[in-house]
């Protein structure tokens, strides 16, 4: 659908881009021109899926843990000197566990509140302040969830995400003076190794509700990729500030308690 040239000469950051929808998404910048850095924790296995990457087109791996302004800070500076510029931020990276509120701990609440929400400001802000406003123009998609009706079983991250998609109206608003723009993305339940997280008895679970969903599947990651692409390209010129479902009508229909009723009967 998209020119293979589309991206060229735009350089693309992509944090959590080693594996799941961050690999579908950097490997989709990567096939239409663009030079792609890609950004998590873990050392070798982020150089693994880069030299993966590379087959693809021009990439590049910088560890970097969002919840560390220090390590965005280097991240930043390892950009800068590289490619001299970015025009796109992906904020991608996030993370989270199943469990009633009831019982979930403060350090767990803590953890996933500091990755998914401060994590992306964090990201925001210092991508912002070293490219975009300098640049005058810029381009920041968040990946966020489907929390439009709650997110039972998973309180910490349906608080956390809906965090970040107030933040990109807020954002959009207060950075269009210097020609950026920034939306999300929410995708539903992407059947990608992400999956493979979660403990046995919410794989079990998932695959039971798949054929609930209205158009009969889980979404893959090349879904939420395609989305990306249209957001961060010039077709969308004239779209900041919203969230763009990517579920298969998740956000509409569907038994928003599933999950947690799920729980509470394992927990029984």
């Amino acid at each position: 659908m998209f020119a293979p040239s589309l991206f060229e000469n735009k350089t693309i950051l992509v944090s959590g881009g080693r594996s799941g929808i961050g690999f579908a998404i950097s490997k989709a910048f990567l096939e239409h021109g663009a030079e792609v850095f890609i950004a998590s924790r873990k050392k070798e296995l982020l150089e693994k899926a880069a030299e993966e990457l590379n087959q693809f087109g021009k990439c590049h791996a910088v560890p970097c843990d969002i919840r560390s302004p220090e390590d965005i800070n280097a991240l930043a500076t390892a950009i800068q000197e590289t490619t001299g510029r970015l025009d796109i931020l992906i904020n991608n990276a996030g993370g989270q566990f199943p469990a009633p509120a009831h019982v979930m701990a403060e350090k767990g609440w803590a953890a996933v509140i500091n990755n998914n929400l401060n994590g992306t400001f964090y990201m925001c802000q210092k991508i912002a302040n070293s490219f975009f406003i300098p640049q005058n123009s810029g381009n920041i998609i968040n990946i966020t969830a489907n929390v439009l009706r709650g997110f039972p079983g998973m309180a910490h991250t349906g608080a956390a995400r809906a965090g970040v998609e107030n933040l990109t109206k807020s954002l959009g608003q207060e950075w269009a003076t210097y020609g950026i723009r920034v939306n999300a993305v929410a995708p539903g339940t992407i059947d990608t190794t992400g999956l493979d997280n979660y403990p046995p008895f919410m794989r079990n679970f998932f695959r039971k509700t798949e054929g609930k969903n209205l158009m009969k599947r889980f979404g893959k990651a090349e879904d939420v990729a395609n989305a990306v692409l249209f957001l961060s390209s010039p077709l969308a010129s004239y779209i900041s500030g919203v969230t763009l479902p990517v579920d298969g009508l998740e956000h509409l229909a569907g038994d928003r308690m599933d999950m947690y009723n799920a729980l509470m009967k394992m927990m029984k």
